[in-house]
């Protein structure tokens, strides 16, 4: 009930709003948009005032949390400071900041609690409000890390943790980040060893403080710190740091290490110059902490499984990650395309030349792998041959290109698509080093052997030695340096492979180093090797699934045999002709059901709580891709030579591990 006294200005109000419609009459209400202001200032290349200390209790390894306190002086009259989480991650080709795990944020003056508000637009930004006289803010917020898969990539267990300052430090908007400065601190759990590229570590039992640095220099020097933590040499200023899940993981064998060693001797061979004062491979050995491969200047997050070392043979197919990161710090960190150099982490990222910092990482790291026997040869054979046999496989070459699947990581977010093959992936990597063994095929060919593709990575890498700056660039370099090794139309052939749809499976580089792709009913090493660690079953270039350990369908290729038999991601195999399921059971039915005689498979599946039987018609049999020497001769073709280790000795050593 109203009561009487409130009664007239309600009606008022009904009566103006009533005219108010009514003048939009006969037409429908018709709103303005509110125009947006930016409030976040644009990064300057002046210094920040005074220098941020940092610090970081990373010691509840029970609740997983990284509880932050964060100290930031401001200038002298300032009303307002301006504070932001890191965005556009480098590294990550996309926004990637994990803003919602940053809770209980509250800023400080002089110990007492100020007002702040987040950015309505730029919500990565917080604005405090300054008292007069205001000298430094203080902030205090936890990151809360996940502690299950599903809740995001897990950075903490009980034996160890990786630590990513961007996921759990602000910076002041307004400067380029290279021109703050940073003191960083942090607490581990008690008798655990710290790795990271920081300079000037001092421990205090189990505090440790670095250095001041600038904060570009902080978040590219994450830190993996364990229980269980050893480190080996690898020469030239480089270090193995390992932290494991188990002391016995650390056993590694002398010749493993060598390996490594390899590595770091065949990248300096290939590039001409090292671009860092020391570099440190962080990796842990584990299949509790999510599993990552990030690169950075003078040093990589890696994750391997625990047995990596303890099993080394097994683990083969999996030892590509540390030549494809490590590689990163030439490929990508100090060359790195123009529009993918930023001066913060708000602005964002470009990825039309993805093909050029990851495409030609990618290829670096299996030719590094080869040449440091960090992988034998067959199976980078093989992985060229997975990487090229997928894509003579794939519907959606027809409509998209290699440069637009660099944009990828910004839309798609990296998430499971339903029908990746018509879609396509980030296959700026793969597709991309494949283009960059046609360039080396072609330097090889039109130079009779005189030129390759290392002689462009010392051209482009190779200058100023020590350098771990960056020096950005454009493919108009990329052409100039290559015709300055063999005129060519280099323009046209990288047009043509990156720019523009439609194309034929990148299968000239392959065939130009004397090799040609063929199938075969058994996968070939790489393959065989990853469907047995993961105890799946790929038939994706026959019938055209994919399928995990329990019969569970995870891919279907567009426009295959399954496909248009109606079998699609998420159902459930349980009969295989009348037979319940099993990779082997599904693999002979599949070879039985070969040639004009041989009758249609038979799959029992099950989607929600419906059964159906599904019928498919393929004659062609099992199909795996291989690379196959077609050369004549014994003499090794270009794809041996690139595959072939530079260092001395490394041939010998290549030749003994294969006996």
């Amino acid at each position: 009930m109203i009561k009487k006294l409130a009664a007239a200005p309600l009606l008022l109000a009904l009566s103006v709003s009533t005219i108010a419609i009514a003048q939009t009459a006969p037409g429908n209400s018709a709103p303005k948009a509110v125009p947006i202001t930016q409030t976040v200032p644009d990064a300057q290349d002046v210094p920040y005032p005074g220098t941020m200390l940092l610090d970081i209790d990373a010691s509840d390894i029970t609740r997983g949390d990284y509880r932050v306190t964060q100290t930031i002086p401001v200038a002298a009259g300032a009303k307002e400071l301006i504070v932001q989480l890191p965005q556009w991650l480098p590294g990550n080709h996309g926004p990637r900041g994990t803003l919602s795990e940053l809770v209980d944020i509250k800023f400080f003056v002089d110990g007492k609690p100020v007002e702040w508000k987040r950015d309505r637009t730029e919500v990565f930004a917080f604005h405090v409000m300054l008292p007069a006289g205001a000298k430094e803010v203080v902030a205090k917020f936890i990151h809360t890390s996940p502690l299950q898969s599903a809740e995001g990539r897990i950075t903490m267990t009980p034996e160890m943790l990786n630590l990513q300052w961007e996921k759990m430090s602000l910076y002041p908007a307004g400067y380029y980040v290279r021109q703050i400065k940073v003191k960083p601190t942090v607490t581990f759990p008690q008798g655990w060893t710290p790795a990271t590229a920081l300079d000037g570590m001092t421990m205090a039992g189990n505090r440790a403080t670095w250095a001041v640095t600038d904060y570009e220099t902080l978040v590219d020097s994450p830190i993996f710190a364990g229980k269980y933590f050893k480190k080996w040499d690898l020469g030239q200023n480089v270090t193995l740091n390992v932290v494991a899940d188990k002391p016995e993981q650390l056993e590694a064998k002398p010749e493993h290490i060598d390996a490594h060693k390899a590595l770091v001797s065949e990248a300096r061979l290939a590039f001409g110059a090292n671009h860092f004062d020391h570099y440190e491979f962080l990796l842990a050995l584990s299949d509790k902490i999510g599993g990552i491969g990030l690169e950075h200047h003078r040093s990589s997050e890696n994750q391997l499984e625990p047995e990596a070392f303890t099993e080394w043979d097994k683990q083969g197919w999996d030892r590509n990650l540390l030549p494809h990161e490590y590689s990163h710090s030439w490929s990508g960190k100090f060359r790195r395309p123009a529009r993918l150099w930023t001066p913060d982490y708000r602005q964002p990222m470009q990825g039309d030349l993805l093909w050029t910092y990851e495409g030609q990482d990618q290829f670096w790291g299996a030719v590094l792998a080869a040449r440091s026997n960090m992988q034998d040869k067959d199976i980078v054979l093989g992985m060229l041959a997975s990487w090229a046999g997928g894509f003579t496989q794939q519907p959606g070459r027809e409509w998209r290109s290699v440069e637009d699947t660099g944009f990828d990581p910004v839309f798609a977010s990296r998430k499971p698509k339903p029908y990746s093959s018509l879609a396509r992936n980030e296959d700026y990597y793969t597709e991309g080093a494949l283009v960059w063994l046609e360039i080396d095929q072609i330097l090889r060919e039109g130079t009779g052997g005189k030129k390759s593709i290392d002689d462009f990575a010392k051209s482009f890498f190779g200058m100023r030695d020590g350098d771990w700056g960056q020096i950005p660039f454009e493919v108009d370099e990329i052409v100039t340096k290559l015709n300055a090794l063999y005129p060519y139309d280099w323009a046209k052939l990288i047009e043509t492979r990156i720019n523009q749809p439609g194309q034929p499976a990148p299968l000239n580089g392959i065939e130009k180093g004397g090799y040609k792709l063929i199938w075969k009913e058994e996968p070939n090493p790489y393959m065989k090797a990853a469907m047995d660690f993961g105890k799946g079953l790929s038939l994706a270039n026959s019938v055209g699934i994919s399928i995990d350990k329990d019969g569970k369908v995870t891919g279907s290729r567009w426009d295959s045999p399954a496909f248009n038999a109606g079998i699609v991601s998420g159902m459930q195999i349980t009969a295989v002709n009348g037979t319940a399921y099993s990779a082997d059971d599904m693999k002979k039915a599949v070879t039985a059901a070969k040639g004009e005689k041989g009758a249609p498979l038979e799959l029992l599946v099950k989607r929600g709580s419906r059964f159906e039987t599904v019928k498919i018609d393929y004659k062609d049999g099992l199909r795996y891709p291989w690379l196959e020497r077609v050369a004549p001769g014994k003499a090794p073709t270009g794809l041996d030579l690139l595959l072939t280790p530079k260092r001395p000795g490394g041939v010998a050593a290549a030749a003994k591990k294969k006996k």
